[in-house]
């Protein structure tokens, strides 16, 4: 069950958007304002690399090819980095604030590895959702039907 306190942040985030929401109302009628947006360009592999994979010998005449890099994945994990650290920032401000994560699986995922132990330690609810594209009044929904 999730409740949002009265001033804690809700990050709703990807591999290439976050937002910051902070509740301005309280726990039984949230009102989330917008209190910061990461948004990053973030092409597919293909148009981001420019060679093809190698190839590797191994002995007697004999090549494999080596895996593509991909690009997008590893543009998406520094972002997520990158967003983990402003939340760092953010919460650090503040002593008391509880933080609501919600990220699709994944990137939920790197988010833990990603965040410094003073942000974990003021997670209060997850959501494995993907809400970056939805307006805020559709999140404060969700969140709800969460709680």
């Amino acid at each position: 069950m999730i409740r949002i306190p009265h001033r804690a942040i809700v990050f709703v985030g990807d591999g290439r958007k976050a937002l910051f929401l902070r509740n301005e109302g309280d726990e039984k009628f949230p009102n989330l304002k917008t209190e910061a947006v990461f948004e990053e360009e973030n092409p597919p592999s293909h148009a981001q690399g420019s060679d093809r994979p190698g190839r590797v010998g191994k002995g007697s005449g004999r090549r494999s090819a080596v895996e593509m890099t991909d690009w997008h994945e590893i543009e998406e994990s520094r972002f997520v980095r990158h967003v983990a650290a402003a939340a760092e920032r953010l919460l650090r401000g503040e002593h008391s604030t509880s933080l609501i994560v919600v990220a699709p699986p994944r990137a939920l995922a790197e988010l833990r590895s990603a965040f410094h132990d003073d942000v974990k330690r003021r997670i209060i609810g997850e959501l494995d959702k993907d809400l970056t594209k939805h307006p805020v009044d559709e999140i404060e929904k969700h969140l709800l039907a969460a709680a």
